[in-house]
């Protein structure tokens, strides 16, 4: 054995092979042993790194765990926003295995030529209940699309689950549908405190730790094992998946389809930056925010 030796893909029976060539007869069995006494496990590869690290990483994260502490003791509601990845519709192979009496034959080719469709799971999660809501888009993954999505929730389920609310705490990545940079974003956000009445405070995650936001580890690893192994030959099969999801602490999840077509390209209006409802925060701006409604004054 040497030190520098990190990892084997050699299989039991190719240990005790190569051992005989140097004289030493062993059994599979005592193969195993030697990879147990020397703390071989077979393990898969971790996602762990990150490719980066903000300056600001550390201030970002003490400054959310504030803002979730203030609205966890508020009446107030706290949501966590991504999008999760786009899926195809079709027979189209997909991980994990199922109870079956006969072989799925899936195609041998992923080519998105043969798809009978595209869905967008656009997803938030209520820390304070729980809940996680699904929407699946059938077109582009907009800010518009994440907007609306988020005015849905609010129109559906928000206002009566919190209905003495004044402010919504959103936390959410700093690229996507949802960029921190992009002024497109800030100005349907705006739109969107407009049609719910209540402001909207945002955060976003620094880059490279897209990990830490809660809906990454406490709604989307639960749907992907709801929804493993099934081919997704529909959509309504998919959204009848993900409303099954659940979890021994509670969670439960709701999903919907959102047919509607979402342009890119979108610019925002010219005049935006000189009459925006925007409130930049004092402590990195650049990713923490607040929109306010119309009928309220800044």
């Amino acid at each position: 054995m040497r030190d520098d030796i990190q990892w084997t893909n050699l299989s039991q029976q190719a240990i005790s092979d190569g051992l005989a060539e140097y004289g030493f007869e062993v059994s599979r069995n005592i193969a195993k042993q030697l990879l147990d006494n020397h703390d071989y496990v077979k393990r898969k590869a971790q996602k762990y790194k990150a490719m980066g690290y903000h300056r600001d990483r550390n201030a970002q994260f003490e400054n959310i765990t504030s803002l979730k502490q203030e609205y966890l003791d508020s009446l107030n509601p706290i949501l966590s926003m991504d999008t999760k990845k786009k899926e195809y519709l079709g027979n189209f192979y997909r991980e994990g295995r199922l109870y079956t009496q006969e072989i799925i034959k899936t195609y041998d080719h992923d080519f998105t030529s043969a798809s009978e469709g595209l869905i967008i799971p656009h997803g938030l999660f209520d820390l304070k209940r729980n809940n996680g809501y699904v929407f699946l888009g059938t077109s582009r993954d907009t800010s518009e699309f994440a907007c609306d999505n988020i005015a849905r929730w609010w129109q559906a389920y928000g206002r009566r689950h919190y209905p003495e609310a004044w402010s919504l705490l959103l936390l959410c990545d700093s690229g996507g549908s949802n960029n921190a940079s992009h002024y497109i974003f800030k100005e349907d956000l705006e739109k969107l405190t407009d049609r719910i009445g209540i402001a909207i405070r945002v955060a976003h995650y620094p880059p490279y730790t897209s990990k830490y936001n809660p809906i990454e580890h406490r709604l989307f690893p639960h749907v992907t094992r709801a929804c493993q192994g099934v081919v997704f030959k529909s959509i309504e099969l998919v959204r009848s998946l993900i409303k099954k999801t659940q979890t021994k602490t509670g969670l439960r999840v709701f999903a919907k389809i959102v047919d509607r077509l979402y342009l890119t390209g979108r610019k925002y209006a010219e005049d935006f930056k000189e009459n925006m409802r925007i409130v930049f925060d004092v402590l990195l701006p650049k990713w923490n925010y607040t929109a306010i409604p119309g009928t309220q004054s800044l």
